[in-house]
C-alpha cells in the first residue's frame, strides 16, 4: 500500500470522514483531516532509495464537544501506533484548536510516520 492508504485505512474504522488536507464544506462533525508536514528524506550511501518513507503528519479532528474531539484524537493514536502496516509514533501530545467560523472544537497532533514507499 502506501502511506497515504494506510493511514486513511487506520483511521477510517474510528470516524467515517476522514479527508487529506480539508474536509469539504458544511462537513458533519466528527471528522478527521491530515497533512503531510514534512519528513526526513533518506537515502543510502550509493544514491540508491530505501523502500520506506518517512512523514510527519498532522492529525485533526474536529466535533461538536472539547470531549469528544479529545476521546476520538486518543483514540486515533492508539489505533496509528498499534498499526501493523504504518510505524507511527506522536511527536508530542495533542493540542486544543477551535474554529471560530464553524464553533467546532479541535484536536491536533503530529506523528511520525514510516510507511512503504
Amino acid at each position: 500500500m502506501s502511506l497515504e492508504v494506510d493511514l486513511h485505512n487506520a483511521i477510517k474504522p474510528l470516524c467515517a470522514r476522514v479527508f487529506p488536507d480539508v474536509a469539504p464544506a458544511n462537513t458533519t462533525t466528527p471528522y478527521v483531516t491530515w497533512q503531510q508536514i514534512g519528513g526526513k528524506a533518506p537515502t543510502y550511501l550509493d544514491g540508491s532509495l530505501p523502500n520506506k518513507r518517512n512523514a510527519f503528519v498532522q492529525v485533526n479532528v474536529w466535533a461538536k464537544t472539547r470531549l469528544e474531539a479529545t476521546q476520538l484524537m486518543l483514540q486515533i493514536e492508539e489505533a496509528l501506533c498499534a498499526s501493523t502496516t504504518l510505524v507511527a509514533r506522536p511527536q508530542g501530545a495533542l493540542q486544543a484548536a477551535f474554529d471560530d467560523d464553524t464553533e467546532s472544537r479541535g484536536a491536533i497532533q503530529d506523528f511520525e510516520i514510516w510507511a512503504t514507499r
